[in-house]
């Protein structure tokens, strides 16, 4: 039987968004962040939630507090989840698979990929 155990997290950043070559003024979100990964019940769970939240703050922390512009070409969101979701999934143990990941940029605007 499958399962999914998920985690939700948080960090802030500053951005300028590139929108038809041009960048917008420089500005911050708090960032939430929703991780879900899947696999086998083993011993009653997928993974320690510890574990989880461990290699996710390894992630998130080259993030916090920094202008993000210095770490990515464009920083949108979607670019922002997708950098987050290629660097867990090199960390995960083996027969755990990342489901899903959700990027929240403030309280109203956020994307989702599911894998």
């Amino acid at each position: 039987m499958k399962a999914r155990i998920v985690e939700r997290f948080k960090f802030e950043a500053a951005h300028a968004v590139i929108i038809d070559g041009k960048p917008e003024e420089l500005h911050g979100h708090t960032f939430r962040l929703e991780v879900a990964v899947e696999g086998e019940l083993k011993k009653g769970y997928v993974m320690d939630f510890l574990e989880l939240r461990g290699i996710v703050g390894e992630i998130i922390e080259r993030l916090d507090h920094r202008d993000l512009n210095a770490l990515f070409e464009n920083p949108t969101t979607e670019n922002i989840a997708l950098w987050i979701a290629g660097e867990l999934k090199k960390r995960l143990p083996e027969g755990v698979r990342l489901h899903r990941i959700v990027l929240w940029e403030g309280e109203e605007n956020g994307v989702e990929f599911e894998f």
